[in-house]
């Protein structure tokens, strides 16, 4: 190692000493001698510490400080409980097992103190050569938890206040599950618990307070959080923003509230507090637990500097000097009798595993219709028959009606047979027309309920359900109006990433909503969705459309959905198809004759009818043959073949879109757009549609404008389909 402690240049600072083999001795006996517990413990802490600093620093990127804080934290969460720790259950040999304990680190960008847990506890994606990987390309180490690239990382956190909101979703399930199939011969088939470990700014986030809040109504007993409260935020002090009581404010959600003041010095009393989380059993529990962001760190312990940057191989040098058991020119260094500690664990998970297997067996002979059932949840598979009773419509005989109320009928036409769509409204049941009939709500008193009251808390809501479908065994929905998917996007955005078969059901879908007005009605919403990559957008026009949509929905396992519904009435279309639907786009209304269409109108959800319309009276008035094209799910299209696609939409026939919401991303499917360039009025639907141009007269004359400006063109019309697809992507994802 090499130090600057002479000749510096001007502005240059002077690194620190080099600790000499007295002061190493020194700082390391005077640790251990405050520390209030065995010697072997502490090193395995400071191991942990200084293993997460070393990642930080080889990758030159990083946040270093909250895992030397947190360390402590981590060590009795994934400590076995015969060598102090509280024996969290969990394997890794099999870290998909049903019954595991959840862990969940909602401050994921100290995500190298869960990684070099999952190495020291012998999951595979955590070698040692993947820490020293960590956040490179193509590593399972990336730079904040991602469910979908290493195993024992239940969910992706980085943004704040998204994983203890997921964790809610987790105990949420947890305990249904557990209601449903437990019986009293076996009452602990499913009987997990959830843990968290947040910090400061997870619980300054919005969704926090909304998640944690529904939590307390709730009651959820198996859900232990454990709160960093360094007192550091990146711009420094959390007094710089942040003075409120969080004790108070989170028994007023009606959690317990336990403090611990010190765990740098020994962990008797968060090992209590755990204990009595565990054994309260009517609300949730939140340690508020005082670390030191950067411990250890001679300069930087305490400081915002030690938040997100590698310390620096002097500093961590100088640290590893002052911690106990740690080796000031080692990195990357686990000794024997750490790596023997955990092991242990490790075993022990195993072993608990091993158990609950055995049970299950038992259970099975015992109950074999409820173990298959859970066995088909797990396995994410549909229930034989699932869709049989999806509604379809004879044309000219059943009634018009809005797509929400198609939807209802899609929800109580597959809810009997699947038992894990389980789901529910931000406080907008009635207008959503989610309720699943006889489904019972969930309660603390009731909690094999069906149908969730979220209440108004559309971020929470989203991302609750992305914890439900996290565990496993459920399918989780939620509903509110579409344009209030915009309080929930950044959860929506997590479902996608992580591949989660979420289904968001969003009525009031346009200007449609009338009377409401600019406030409510969305118009960029539907394309800042159909911006994300891996979401299905979904408009449906009628009946048999909305069917399509709850199997594309339910067949998405790994992506999630959002079904978008109208208020207004819609007529069910004569030639509409549910199979037809399914291809994202096909062809309503077949021109007439044999020759090519002169024009192709295509349009989504309520503006579908209204193109029918149009192209009546287009051929009637001006002769001009159109085809209808109904386009329920761009995505879906987009799937399909090239040819395919060129049958439905040629590219080059003059083609008009119809929708009710923003022009953009229509630009590939057609040359000219009837559409919402700015936000809409209060007013009813029908004026609104006139007054913005979703009427069949308005669709007509601008579909006969579109054919006439091409004819003056001389005919040359340009290709949509005719332009090279680039995949720029190289070599293969996670």
């Amino acid at each position: 190692m090499v130090y600057i402690v002479k000749g510096l240049k001007k502005g240059e600072k002077k690194m620190p000493e080099p600790p000499t083999k007295r002061m190493h001795t020194d700082h390391q006996t005077a640790q251990l001698n405050s520390y209030k517990g065995d010697a072997l413990e502490l090193k395995c802490i400071n191991t942990i510490r200084t293993v997460a600093a070393d990642m930080v620093q080889k990758a030159n990127s990083g946040h270093p400080g909250a895992p030397m804080g947190c360390a402590p934290l981590a060590h009795l969460l994934w400590a076995s409980s015969s060598a102090g720790g509280i024996g969290r259950n969990h394997s890794a040999s099999n870290p998909e097992w049903w019954n595991r304990d959840r862990f969940v680190l909602s401050n994921g960008h100290a995500c190298a103190l869960q990684y070099v847990m999952l190495h020291l506890s012998g999951y595979v994606d955590c070698s040692m050569d993947q820490l020293k990987a960590f956040r490179q390309m193509g590593s399972a180490t990336p730079g904040h938890p991602e469910n979908f690239c290493t195993s024992g990382v239940e969910v992706c956190t980085g943004p704040l206040g998204q994983g203890i909101s997921n964790a809610v979703g987790m105990a949420i399930a947890a305990k249904h599950l557990g209601a449903t199939y437990n019986t009293s011969d076996f009452p602990s088939i499913i009987s997990s618990k959830t843990y968290v470990i947040c910090g400061d700014g997870c619980l300054q986030e919005g969704i926090s307070a909304e998640a944690c809040s529904l939590a307390g109504h709730l009651g959820l007993g198996d859900l232990i959080v454990i709160y960093d409260d360094n007192n550091i935020t990146i711009d420094g002090s959390t007094d710089l923003a942040f003075t409120e009581d969080v004790k108070k404010r989170y028994e007023a959600y009606g959690w317990q509230v336990l403090t611990v003041d010190d765990v740098a010095n020994g962990l008797d009393d968060l090992r209590a507090a755990i204990e009595k989380g565990k054994k309260t059993t009517d609300k949730p529990t939140l340690i508020k637990t005082r670390t030191a962001i950067g411990f250890g760190s001679p300069n930087k312990e305490g400081k915002a500097s030690s938040h997100g940057a590698p310390l620096g191989t002097s500093e961590i040098e100088a640290m590893k000097s002052r911690l106990y058991g740690m080796d000031p020119e080692k990195s990357f260094f686990v000794d024997e009798d750490v790596a023997a500690y955990y092991k242990q664990q490790s075993e022990e998970g195993d072993k608990a595993e091993v158990e609950w297997k055995a049970d299950f067996a038992k259970y099975k002979k015992a109950h074999p219709g409820k173990a298959t059932e859970l066995e088909r949840r797990f396995n994410n598979e549909l229930p034989e028959g699932v869709f049989d009773d999806l509604p379809t419509h004879v044309f000219g005989k059943d009634k018009a009606n809005a797509t929400r109320k198609f939807s209802q009928a899609c929800i109580n036409a597959v809810a009997p047979k699947l038992p894990e769509l389980v789901g529910g409204s931000a406080d907008l049941s009635g207008s959503n027309c989610c309720l699943i009939k006889d489904a019972g709500h969930f309660q603390r008193d009731s909690p094999d309920g069906r149908m969730i009251h979220f209440g108004v808390r559309e971020h929470a809501m989203a991302a609750i359900c992305n914890g439900m479908f996290a565990y496993g065994g459920m399918r989780p929905f939620c509903a509110t109006f579409l344009q209030f998917a915009g309080y929930a996007l950044g959860a929506m955005r997590c479902s996608a990433l992580s591949n989660f078969g979420v289904i968001y059901i969003m009525t009031h879908d346009s200007i449609g909503l009338g009377e409401d007005g600019p406030t409510h009605q969305p118009v960029e919403m539907l394309e800042s969705l159909r911006a994300m990559p891996n979401i299905n957008v979904i408009r449906a026009a009628d009946a048999n459309e909305m069917s399509a949509a709850y199997q594309i929905a339910l067949k998405s396992v790994n992506t999630p959905t959002v079904i978008c519904c109208s208020r207004g009435t819609v007529a069910n279309l004569e030639h509409s198809s549910s199979d037809k639907a399914m291809k994202g786009a096909y062809t309503l209304i077949q021109e007439d004759g044999q020759n090519a269409p002169d024009l192709v109108l295509v349009g989504t959800g309520t503006e579908v009818m209204r193109c029918v319309d149009a192209a009546k009276a287009l051929l009637s008035e001006h002769s001009i043959r159109a085809r209808v094209v109904s386009m329920p799910c761009q995505e879906a299209f987009l799937e399909q073949s090239d040819e395919y696609r060129r049958s439905i939409l040629p590219g080059n026939i003059p083609t008009l879109s119809v929708e009710a919401s923003s022009e953009h991303g229509w630009h590939r499917f057609s040359h000219a757009q009837i559409s919402m360039t700015r936000f809409g009025m209060s007013a009813p639907l029908e004026e609104l549609y006139v007054k913005f141009g979703f009427d069949a007269e308005n669709v007509a004359s601008k579909g006969k404008a579109l054919v006439d400006f091409y004819k003056n063109l001389g005919g040359n019309v340009p290709d949509l389909n005719a332009r090279p697809t680039f995949v720029n992507f190289k070599g293969s994802a996670h």
